[in-house]
């Protein structure tokens, strides 16, 4: 072939590409790695639906070069992956779609061109993808990653009046004394509520608004969190312990309640601090399982943020096992906020820090009524999902899934209802002392 030949055959081929990647689409975006693998594979395919988002994992052997784009009326997203053949596991993703899933309707999966194989993700509703690749992390190899999420997004806001428990009125006992009483008046004994911590009785000051809490189940979705060595995961010990503690919250007549996550799906640690923000929460509280590398370790804790480093090697260490929570779980890191996350690095106040040691005190003295400390005090460190600058925050490492015997205790239903009662004891006692304060739009 001469060499103006060759030129116009290779210009005529780029130009293809290109029309071929524009065709039909009113969106397209790329992620390209270098040194495709010939022999690449997919190992693995997992879909993790929830409200907030719908997320596709391919698990493979290498990184991958793909494309993608949106399809209108009907409302449909493509996928090519290059480099690879359709195999089992790729087929096996048409099963995996639940028919509640909140985006996708179906998937249709072939082999498009030799070494190109194409996705079709019809969809329920208008979508945002995102699509990253993730370096191989603990016992993942590289992962290619679909996050479909909703152009209109739900409003946690809407979710609490939705559930009727945003404008929920509170009963005659708990409304707050008429207005001409004076200020400097002690408030009458049946003005105030009473609550039982132990043996003793907390007064609780007269509420004038609904407190809100935000309880953050640790984890979920592509990071299980520690296993215990029965193969017990973290993250499912603590969604069943914040929903138990979500419904005791709930029967209390002056408080309502936020998961960060309701279900096995992944929430990036910023997003969980905006979400406990956005509903102008009055407390946050996530709630974890520890793990060590001896099995030995044992006994609760509970933690606030630090501003001066961590009050013990331990706590160090812990901190920066939950902050690569992101890692495992998997983030898009040209996807997040960066302004957000300054500012949560950024505002953590002396005054936070000291509430949330308040709060953490409390309830580290319930907690260990049920079980052995693993500390005797509040331990400080570096956690990322505490850096709510406006919002008292603890994280509560509710027992040791890594030793056996405890380990069995997180996964027996009346330890985690005792562990619940023992957290929302202590947010009382926190309240008794530390009335919440006033806030425009929640009385």
């Amino acid at each position: 072939m001469s060499r103006p030949t060759a030129l116009r055959t290779k210009s005529l081929t780029s130009k293809t590409r290109r029309t071929v990647l524009k065709a039909g689409s009113t969106l397209i975006l790329s992620v390209f790695a270098p040194g495709i693998s010939q022999a690449a594979q997919i190992l693995a395919v997992r879909v993790w639906p929830a409200e907030d988002y719908t997320r596709v994992t391919l698990e493979n052997d290498s990184d991958l070069k793909t494309s993608h784009f949106i399809v209108k009326d009907p409302e449909r997203l493509v996928v090519d992956i290059e480099g690879i053949d359709l195999n089992p596991e790729l087929k096996g993703l048409v099963a995996k779609i639940q028919s509640n899933d909140p985006y996708i309707k179906q998937v249709r999966v072939g082999q498009n061109r030799p070494k190109v194989v194409r996705l079709v993700f019809d969809l329920k509703e208008e979508i945002k993808p995102q699509v990253f690749m993730l370096a191989p992390i603990g016992e993942y190899k590289h992962r290619l990653i679909f996050d479909l999420y909703p152009v209109n997004p739900p409003d946690p806001i809407a979710a609490l009046i939705e559930k009727g428990q945003w404008t929920r009125e509170l009963p005659p006992e708990a409304k707050p004394p008429l207005a001409e009483s004076k200020p400097e008046n002690k408030p009458k004994p049946s003005d105030l509520q009473t609550a039982k911590a132990g043996s003793r009785e907390e007064k609780l000051p007269q509420m004038t608004r609904m407190i809100t809490i935000a309880l953050d189940p640790g984890h979920g979705g592509e990071d299980p969190g520690a296993i215990g060595r029965s193969g017990s995961r973290e993250k499912d010990v603590v969604l069943s312990i914040a929903r138990r503690l979500k419904a005791k919250i709930e029967e209390q007549p002056n408080m309502r309640v936020m998961l960060t996550r309701d279900a096995d799906y992944f929430v990036p640690l910023h997003v969980r601090v905006q979400k406990a923000r956005k509903v102008q929460a009055d407390l946050f509280v996530s709630i974890h399982a520890d793990a060590f590398v001896e099995s030995t370790a044992r006994g609760s804790s509970v933690f606030a943020l630090s501003e001066k480093g961590a009050s013990s090697t331990a706590a160090r260490w812990l901190a920066n096992k939950e902050n690569s929570a992101d890692l495992i779980g998997g983030v898009n890191i040209k996807g997040q906020d960066r302004q957000l996350a300054s500012v949560l690095l950024d505002l953590s106040t002396t005054a936070q820090i000291s509430d949330s040691l308040k709060l953490a005190k409390a309830v580290l003295g319930e907690i260990g009524g049920i079980n052995r400390l693993h500390k005797g005090a509040v331990e400080q460190a570096g956690f990322a999902v505490l850096k709510a600058p406006d919002i008292p925050s603890i994280l509560v490492e509710t027992a040791f899934i890594s030793n056996p015997e405890e380990e069995a205790r997180l996964t027996d239903n009346d330890y985690q209802d005792q562990m619940a009662d023992a957290v929302l004891k202590g947010i009382r006692k926190y309240f008794s002392k530390n009335p919440p304060l006033a806030k425009n739009k929640m009385t």
